[in-house]
């Protein structure tokens, strides 16, 4: 873990599991049409999904007909995400690895996806592995989903209660600005494609409550205390600012990039 990821302050992905799988949305249909417009997600690509966590994306992809394996370091992560599959009839395979090491075949994906996770990797172990495992003609999609607190008043608010409760938090106050060229890709990769748009995704205050919990700042870093008086905070805040069912305006980006 990257010592710039919220000041050094460890977190563990798998204690938000049962509130990750439950509440975290994904990605909504627009995202995964704007991918197939770009060639990506189409029936019979194997693809590989780094850092996959519930399994959110490898689950849609793998309803459109990919043939997805999707690997995470959380064993409690990639159980939910074998759960999930397997209530669904669909066909993934999930595996505990690291996307640095995937011992995985060379040559063996049409596509890697990382979604909101490129940024805890080792960048210069996983784009070496992420280069050896792509098949020639292939590539990789990073992409990220979250709130727009400067636009929307329930984001903002909730922010603000998060950041009372996790100072060292640092991915508050996100602007959706987004660069059509990451910094990080050097000379390692050059840009296909590009989007970002955004969009409404409807919540009640229960699932934003549980959304919130499953974020990197609350359920992932907190004591299970701490997070007990978050929550009850946070529904004493939404009781006051919120109607029943909501909208919470979010930004949605994804970097198609091939090797060079």
């Amino acid at each position: 873990m990257s010592d710039a990821i919220d000041r050094g302050r460890a977190f563990d992905w798998g204690k938000t599991s049962a509130d990750y799988s439950r509440h975290r949305p994904g990605y909504p249909p627009s995202f995964y049409e704007r991918l197939l417009a770009l060639g990506i997600g189409r029936a019979g690509q194997r693809v590989l999904d780094l850092g996959t966590g519930a399994g959110n994306v490898a689950r849609a992809l793998a309803r459109q007909g990919c043939m997805v394996t999707g690997i995470d370091i959380s064993e409690r992560q990639i159980s939910e995400a074998r759960r999930l599959a397997a209530e669904r009839g669909l066909q993934s395979d999930f595996m505990v690895r690291p996307a640095e090491d995937t011992g995985l075949a060379s040559d063996s994906f049409d596509v890697v996806v990382a979604s909101q996770s490129w940024l805890y990797f080792d960048r210069e172990r996983a784009t070496r592995e992420t280069k050896r495992v792509l098949a020639p003609g292939g590539c990789l999609v990073t992409c990220h989903i979250g709130w727009l607190p400067r636009l929307d008043h329930v984001a903002r608010k909730t922010e603000e209660l998060v950041l009372r409760f996790n100072a060292d938090w640092t991915a508050a106050d996100m602007s959706g600005d987004v660069s059509p060229t990451p910094k990080w890709i050097g000379q390692d990769f050059i840009v296909s494609a590009f989007f970002v748009y955004q969009e409404k995704i409807r919540f009640t205050r229960e699932s934003w409550r549980g959304r919130i919990r499953a974020c990197r700042a609350i359920g992932a870093e907190l004591s299970v205390k701490e997070v007990e008086k978050f929550d009850q905070e946070h529904a004493e805040l939404l009781r006051s600012i919120a109607p029943e069912e909501f909208e919470v305006l979010h930004w949605i980006d994804a970097h198609v990039l091939s090797p060079r």
